[in-house]
């Protein structure tokens, strides 16, 4: 199979040369991936902030169980009209008019992009607003018999809806200033959200809501929107810098905005099966009863345990995903498949070097690290196991999640928008039968469904793989599984370590605060220190891949502060 000779062989046969190409790509998505790294923590931090925040006042009872629905129903249409969707299509065609047509041709497309947001995602934010009851009965049917809480939700999901307007601009925002090399504002455009929403939220629900008869929870529905507002409105001075200033135009037999329209259709239905995936998962959770909260919690503990489990994701997953697409997209514009599948194949074997760990690590301190964060006020210890266990079910596909990350856009580099629809759409029969199986035959609950969203990333991940690797004749197949073995071997050795560690330590000092911020404080950088000897010692080679990347800017760095001295 021409996979499988292509892997080790190559890396002492006469070629080289290419090895070489590839040893530097990769080293240049490694500190790509750094610096998004850091944008994405930024996000990741804030965003956990804001959970905590939202978890000492309102715990996992009703009233947040309505917000998280409110917020979840903007939230489904988001991907199709902004992050997914638009993004994917509207990057590259005005990259495209940028280079090749001049900045007035762009400018215009901007403007026509951006008013064909306001006219549609306006009127369809309209249309939310007024069947808000009939969405809410559609993704919580459990909840129709309970009057307070559905009346709750209605009301929330009417007033957070334009958050979508806001953020399909921001996004299209983001995707200019991307094209204008830009890259540290508009990946920190989360952080405003994470920050406004929760400032805005706690000025409302607590400052000014209680003089106008407003309870908290609702306060904090408007500081989302505010959020959204303050997401868009802090990219738009680096807009106007680059002479981006939007007119209202309408021409819908544009070329530019037609073909963005075309690109979208694929991708779209894509999103839509994502969303249905999430509809589906969250009319589970509202019919489960939990034998201590009834109705109330499931849908809170799995918010707040897929929260935890984005941080590795949106670091790793997400940070090489957006360092590996401008490099495959540069080999798919030569031609050049040989660097194409090096990168892509180096790419994932980076994923797996810091996902597989992270999972173990979330399945071995989950406990511990959500009782440091989340527990106190409302949060109670028994919410903290039920959120551990749906994490640590989470964990299961955090591999497989961070690797479609890379894989899909790998098709797109490559014109082809189909395949991943098609995988999609195959996921939605995968979930439903994984979520009912786990629920209501296995009786897992809340952590059966987040299970079952694990089994459906690990799905997506390998039939992304397969196809990819069928359509480019391999992906050097035996040096990345190799790669994986060796990997799989340290994380879970090293999930023993820590768990033989930490145990005495939570017998010792019990379940309080105290003993989960020391079982913490012990078992992360124990399990990294010794995830990294063991790794040397399976000589992992991605591991030396990122050590050398990363040396020279840490050296120069060095350097400077040597140079300037401490006063510098």
């Amino acid at each position: 199979m021409k996979d499988d000779r292509r892997g080790p062989a190559a890396e002492s046969s006469p070629r080289a040369a290419p090895q070489l190409v590839g040893e530097a790509t990769h080293q240049e998505i490694v500190r790509s991936a750094g610096v998004v790294s850091l944008a994405v923590l930024g996000s990741r931090l804030t965003g956990l902030l804001r959970e905590i925040v939202m978890a000492r006042l309102f715990g996992a009872g009703m009233s947040y169980d309505a917000f998280l629905l409110a917020f979840r129903i903007p939230n489904l249409t988001r991907d199709l009209f902004a992050e997914g969707a638009l993004s994917s299509a509207f990057v590259p065609t005005f990259t495209e008019y940028l280079a090749r047509k001049g900045k007035a041709a762009a400018v215009e497309l901007a403007n026509l992009v951006a008013t064909a947001l306001i006219v549609l995602v306006g009127a369809l934010c309209l249309l939310g607003i007024v069947f808000s009851p009939a969405l809410v009965w559609l993704l919580a049917p459990g909840w129709a018999g309970e009057a307070t809480k559905f009346a709750l939700a209605v009301k929330m999901t009417r007033i957070m809806f334009p958050f979508l307007l806001l953020v399909a601009l921001a996004a299209q925002a983001m995707g200019i200033l991307n094209a204008c090399q830009q890259f540290g504002l508009p990946a920190s455009a989360s952080t405003f959200f994470n920050l406004g929403s929760l400032g805005f939220g706690l000025l409302i629900g607590f400052g000014v809501g209680p003089q106008l008869g407003l309870p908290p929870i609702e306060g904090m529905a408007y500081g989302v929107l505010l959020g959204g507002a303050l997401q868009l409105g802090g990219q738009l001075p680096s807009l106007w810098k680059r002479g981006f200033r939007y007119r209202p135009q309408w021409n819908w037999s544009h070329p530019g905005l037609q073909q963005i329209i075309r690109l979208m259709g694929p991708a779209i239905i894509g999103s839509a099966a994502v969303q249905i995936n999430v509809m589906v998962n969250t009319n589970f959770a509202s019919t489960i009863l939990d034998p201590v909260r009834g109705p109330n919690g499931p849908v809170s503990w799995l918010s707040y345990a897929f929260r935890f489990m984005q941080l590795p994701l949106g670091l790793f997953g997400v940070a090489v995903a957006a360092a590996t697409l401008p490099a495959v997209s540069r080999s798919a514009a030569c031609g050049d498949m040989e660097q194409f599948r090096d990168t892509l194949s180096r790419s994932l074997g980076l994923v797996f070097l810091l996902t597989l760990p992270s999972s173990v690590g979330l399945a071995v301190l989950g406990q511990a690290m959500i009782g440091a964060i989340y527990e106190g006020g409302q949060f109670v210890a028994y919410d903290t196991v039920q959120t551990a266990s749906a994490l640590t079910a989470y964990a299961v596909g955090l591999a497989g999640y961070a690797a479609v990350k890379v894989l899909a856009p790998g098709f797109y580099a490559l014109g082809d928008a189909r395949t991943p629809m098609m995988v999609s759409l195959a996921s939605i029969a995968v979930n439903y039968a994984a979520a009912w199986t786990l629920t209501r035959r296995a009786g897992m609950g809340h952590a059966g469904l987040a299970l079952a969203t694990s089994t459906v990333m690990i799905f997506s991940a390998a039939a992304l793989f397969w196809k990819l690797r069928r359509r480019l004749g391999g992906l050097y197949g035996r040096r990345l599984a190799t790669s994986v073995l060796k990997i799989g071997l340290a994380s879970a050795a090293m999930g023993m370590v820590v768990a033989a560690c930490c145990a005495p330590v939570e017998a010792h000092l019990g379940s309080g605060r105290v003993a989960r911020l020391a079982v913490v404080a012990l078992g992360v950088p124990l399990g990294a220190i010794t995830y990294y000897l063991l790794c040397q010692l399976l000589r992992v080679p991605e591991v030396g891949a990122a050590r050398r990347a990363l040396a020279a800017p840490l050296a120069r760095l060095m350097r400077a502060a040597a140079v300037n001295g401490p006063g510098g």
